[in-house]
């Protein structure tokens, strides 16, 4: 017999004895303690098995996951490496203003230049983006075609993440003031180029927009190419400082005029991991 006292009052019940295998007589609950050991599987064993069912798991997802891609991929959804990115704009599908401004752009001295550099990686950042994508962006859907950006812009990154070079031209229906393009435009193009600039120093290759200071220094014509440059100056863990400035297209020898210049800083998001890479 065993008592508990509650109060004044003594409660008591009775242990019931049971006969386990080994024919000991022993309470209810050391019975059921010799029970669930004598049931358990050997430890190493059920570790041996946990551990090859996570790793079968994984293996699955991962096949999986890769197969999810290429078929998005397929299917025109998912995004593009850069040398893809440079074989998805067609002069064939374009109309005459796009041809005569990409036959241009194509044989401009500074895109032969840039070219030339090893270190740099070119591409077509909108054109990594499926369509369904661009779609919904602002800079590749809606301030793209004619009469604005025309053609995909031309950008050539540093390895690391260290510069840029971007080559685009504007046209006339991204004006503020007539003939003149919108400083809002401009600011939108310096907030994407600096964040493509460093996005090869960041955690997986995305930063957000923490901060962007631009100063505007001439006024800057429509219908006209313009160059962004950008240079990351320095990062630390998450985040990037990185400055540049828009200038209009210069012949060979000649000094180009800079119109707006910009400094900003990035971070790359603690969830960044789970997001899509536009680079």
């Amino acid at each position: 017999m065993s008592s508990w006292h509650i109060g004044r009052h003594i409660v008591r019940r009775k242990v019931a004895s049971w006969r386990c295998p080994d024919g000991n007589r022993i309470s209810w609950l050391q019975c059921r303690a010799y029970a669930a050991r004598a049931e358990s599987p050997a430890g190493g064993g059920a570790l041996r098995k946990g551990l090859s069912l996570a790793l079968f798991g994984l293996a699955f997802s991962a096949a999986g996951a890769a197969t999810a891609w290429k078929t998005l991929t397929a299917q025109g959804m998912g995004f593009y490496s850069d040398e893809a990115s440079l074989q998805r704009f067609s002069v064939a599908d374009a109309d005459e203003e796009a041809r005569r401004i990409e036959e241009t752009m194509q044989g401009l001295p500074l895109v032969a230049e840039m070219r030339s550099r090893p270190e740099m990686t070119e591409s077509r950042p909108h054109m990594k983006m499926p369509a369904q994508y661009r779609a919904h962006s602002l800079t590749a859907g809606a301030l793209s075609g004619p009469g604005k950006v025309p053609v995909p812009s031309m950008t050539w990154v540093e390895q690391g993440g260290k510069s840029l070079v971007s080559v685009v031209y504007v046209g006339h229906d991204l004006c503020g003031h007539p003939n003149l393009v919108h400083g809002g435009f401009l600011a939108t193009m310096l907030d994407e180029g600096l964040a493509w600039c460093c996005f090869g120093a960041l955690p997986h290759n995305i930063g957000m927009t923490a901060n962007l200071n631009v100063n505007y220094r001439k006024p800057t014509p429509a219908g006209s190419f313009l160059v962004l440059r950008a240079k990351t100056t320095r990062v630390e863990g998450r985040k990037a400082w990185v400055e540049g400035h828009i200038e209009l297209l210069a012949k060979p020898g000649q000094e180009p005029t800079v119109v707006v210049e910009a400094d900003a800083l990035y971070v790359s998001p603690k969830h960044a991991a789970l997001m899509p890479r536009i680079r």
